[in-house]
């Protein structure tokens, strides 16, 4: 007698938690780009006959709030109580925070009896630019390492987390502020009731706030799928974002459309019971063109997956021609979208020898998961590669003009996304 096997198809379902603003079962699926080790854990060489711990990279869509996010997997003090991200190291950054600051000084009529707070201050690479004004200012901090840099520039930090807890400590001690600023941190806080909720503790009854955060429209548009990595934990549009805001007592009056990260937004916010901050143009424009997007369609999000595939097609299809050729190809910069763009394409030393970094604390260091190997910039010099690709892409201008020398013997540069492009 013969028996025949019927394969059918599963429809698996992965219970993905709930969203971390509305609570609502999160059900679709925006990316699934695999597993992958925390992003900013450089394994020294002694680390390298040892294991990391993966975790998965799916992305998830709130269908009631339009809230892109990851599930949390590590806590947030065991990875940034010691961080190996130095935002000093990036001379195009550095300027950016400090015309920020001479922006607010004129906007906001800062003087020596206002008061700023820089939430995720770094090492105080832009709170130092108000210091030199005379400004009062405190910086939040919570990796201790990279708050002694700041503290040793003059920026008085805090090394704490910040939520409600803190912002109540603060206000019942008399320190709010006029100016309270984030960047790039909103993406990074797990707990985002917490930490939002906080932030309108912290201001003043006119106070300000601004945020700066990657826009998830652009990152669809210009398929940056490298930015999302454990450390991210949300991804923005405004109308998400006014939706996290109002839930809290605050006010989205403007908005700044940037071009720092790849494209990215830097709100104005004010709470809810204040006048003094009518609502600019700008804010409707950028909605106009999420609205465009269907950003309030789950349906529009589905096409980001097919996006990804196709770019770890076309950079994986060049550096194995290039290997091929006998060409020699190296990297510049070890930033955490590094882990996530060549771990997701399976590109290792065979394929990229090595990358170089600015930033001491990683030389010597390998990215997590490929297990590339990071050195001085020097090293460039030492091996001539013909190929340098740009892991930051979204620093390319500053990069090559840093590293014209690669022209003296026929070098060429490689932006891997939105696609592969050699210049």
């Amino acid at each position: 007698m013969t028996t025949m096997t019927v394969l059918q198809e599963v429809d698996v379902q992965i219970a993905a938690g709930t969203c971390r603003f509305c609570g609502v079962g999160l059900r679709r699926t925006f990316v699934d780009l695999g597993m992958s080790p925390l992003c900013e854990t450089y394994p020294s060489c002694a680390d390298l006959n040892r294991g990391e711990t993966y975790y998965p990279l799916h992305v998830y869509v709130c269908e009631k709030c339009f809230l892109v996010q990851l599930e949390e997997y590590e806590s947030v003090e065991s990875i940034f109580s010691d961080y190996a991200y130095f935002s000093s190291y990036s001379d195009s950054w550095l300027k950016h925070a400090e015309n920020y600051c001479t922006k607010m000084k004129s906007r906001l009529d800062l003087n020596d009896e206002s008061f700023v707070v820089e939430v995720a201050s770094n090492d105080g690479y832009l709170l130092q630019y108000f210091v030199q004004q005379d400004i009062p200012v405190l910086g939040i901090e919570p990796a201790a390492n990279v708050a002694k840099i700041a503290t040793e520039k003059g920026v008085p930090t805090l090394v704490r987390f910040f939520g409600t807890e803190l912002a109540q400590e603060l206000a019942r001690e008399g320190r709010c502020a006029d100016l309270v600023l984030g960047n790039n941190v909103l993406a990074q806080v797990p707990d985002l009731n917490d930490f939002v909720g906080g932030l309108k503790i912290l201001l003043k009854p006119e106070g300000v706030l601004t945020l700066e955060f990657p826009h998830l429209l652009r990152m669809i548009e210009l398929n940056e799928f490298d930015t999302i990595y454990h450390e991210h934990f949300s991804y923005f549009s405004l109308l998400s974002t006014i939706k996290i805001m109002n839930a809290h007592g605050l006010n989205v009056f403007d908005v700044e459309e940037l071009k720092s990260h790849g494209g990215s937004l830097r709100i104005y916010a004010c709470r809810t019971e204040s006048n003094s901050h009518p609502i600019e143009p700008n804010v409707g424009k950028v909605l106009a063109d999420e609205d465009r997007a269907e950003l309030d369609k789950v349906k529009s999000y589905s096409s980001f997956a097919q996006q990804v595939k196709e770019t770890k097609f076309a950079l994986v299809e060049f550096l194995l021609s290039a290997a091929m050729q006998g060409k020699k190809v190296a990297g510049y910069g070890a930033p955490g979208k590094s882990a996530t763009l060549l771990h997701y394409c399976g590109i290792g030393k065979d394929l990229l020898e090595y990358t170089v970094d600015r930033n001491p604390y990683k030389q010597g260091r390998h990215l997590p998961g490929s297990r590339i190997p990071i050195y001085h910039p020097d090293r460039i010099h030492e091996t001539k590669p013909d190929y340098v690709v740009i892991l930051p892409w979204n620093l390319k201008d500053e990069i090559m003009e840093q590293l014209q020398f690669i022209r003296d013997w026929g070098g060429s540069f490689v932006v891997p996304i939105p696609k592969v492009k050699i210049y």
